[in-house]
């Protein structure tokens, strides 16, 4: 998400405690009772499930590893899906891995109207990511597949029609250890899905960089807390931290952000906001988190061009309008009134944007992975995955 938080006045709650920890099943409930659509991924004698909805674009709201009643991953907005109302610019109904499209801002921003200034008044989040509710093409135990077809116009003036399909399936652990390149340790419990999404140009003429290029961006909302830590590889060399954003809502202090050679640590609290971005050049698959209260870890596998186009989101007439970030995370925090909109924290990844003809598509898929085991089988996938000490995660979130 790149809301600029210091202009934002969305609905919120003043930031008191929250419950964070939820059984799976509990969070099935809750939207059974308030959604239209709502699809339990499962394989037969596995205990992993993934929740999606059609209601909110396709979005995986949530998973579990431990079956209905193992731990909920997912970050879901309970009072604003309870409210049963929309709100202004955006409804954060949470979910930890939801379609958008990008850009968010510049000239050729899809948030922002013609002849608008780069200010909250006029941003909003367009109807097909955001309230317009997708029909189920397909559906197995497995595998579910939505389609929306609609139209975006951008801050240029250009208006997309765009045909837009995704397929979230549930993989099972043998897809999952093929997926990671290495045979999962034993004593995890796992859960893993993966998305395949497509844009169509669905208009009479080719798109243009000239006039925009739209982008697909995956956004996952989790639930934090004072000992996780998100995880982001990158590719290590004399150039790369100037290829490592870690500003855009304020300078993130030492306390929240440690850098290695190759690996990034950022506290996932959700207490102070922050946002770190990764440019394509450098980013490398595999970013996630680390979860010390729980006993869990998250990776996300997803594509990466490293001399693509990526489309850069800054609310503001930019120079290098496809000079953006392949990865992003993301911590919430309160605003200058103590309110909030979480807490949570986000991984989120990009495609590459592409001048597509009409009738050309272009798809992006990732894979979101969670795991949970005790400390050695922890330490044996964090090594597998980041050649990570778990140790130092801890004493990173220790620091004071």
């Amino acid at each position: 998400m790149f809301i600029n938080r210091r202009d934002r006045r969305l609905p919120a709650r003043p930031g008191a405690a929250i419950r964070q920890t939820r059984q799976l099943r509990e969070d099935v409930a809750f939207l059974q009772q308030h959604l239209r659509n709502v699809v339990v991924l499962q394989l037969p004698g596995d205990s992993s499930r993934v929740l999606v909805t059609g209601d909110y674009q396709a979005r995986v709201m949530t998973s579990s590893a431990s079956g209905d009643t193992g731990n909920s991953f997912g970050w879901i907005n309970y009072d604003l899906i309870a409210s049963g109302k929309f709100t202004p610019h955006i409804n954060a109904f949470g979910g930890e891995e939801r379609f958008w499209m990008g850009p968010e801002g510049g000239q050729y921003a899809l948030f922002f109207p013609p002849g608008k200034p780069y200010a909250f008044d006029h941003w909003q989040t367009p109807g097909m990511i955001d309230t317009a509710h997708w029909e189920v093409k397909s559906q197995s135990p497995a595998e579910v597949s939505y389609a929306f077809a609609g139209s975006i116009q951008n801050h240029a003036g250009y208006t997309f029609h765009l045909g837009v399909e995704r397929t979230v399936r549930l993989l099972d652990r043998k897809a999952t250890g093929e997926r990671l390149g290495f045979a999962l340790p034993e004593g995890l419990r796992s859960v893993a899905y993966e998305t395949d999404n497509s844009i169509t140009n669905a208009g009479d003429s080719a798109w243009q960089e000239s006039t925009g290029l739209p982008s697909i961006w995956l956004l996952g909302m989790f639930k934090p807390s004072g000992q996780t830590a998100v995880v982001t590889p990158f590719v290590a060399g004399k150039e790369a931290r100037s290829q490592i954003t870690d500003d855009y809502f304020g300078k993130i202090p030492a306390r929240n952000l440690q850098i290695h050679d190759s690996l990034l640590l950022f506290r996932a609290d959700g207490k102070a906001r922050g946002k770190l971005g990764i440019a394509p050049g450098i980013a490398k698959a595999g970013a996630g988190s680390i979860d010390l209260a729980n006993g869990s870890i998250t990776v996300l596998l997803y594509d990466i061009a490293p001399a693509g186009k990526y489309v850069n989101s800054k609310w503001e007439d930019q120079k290098e309008t496809y000079k953006g970030d392949a990865v992003n995370c993301y911590n919430d925090g309160p605003l200058e009134d103590g309110t909030q909109m979480g807490p949570f924290y986000e991984v989120e990844s990009s495609s590459d944007a592409v001048a597509l003809k009409p009738g050309e598509s272009r798809r992006y898929r990732q894979t979101t992975m969670h795991f949970e085991g005790d400390a050695a089988a922890l330490q044996a996938l964090a090594t597998q995955l980041w050649q990570l000490p778990v140790d130092t995660v801890r004493q990173f979130l220790q620091q004071k």
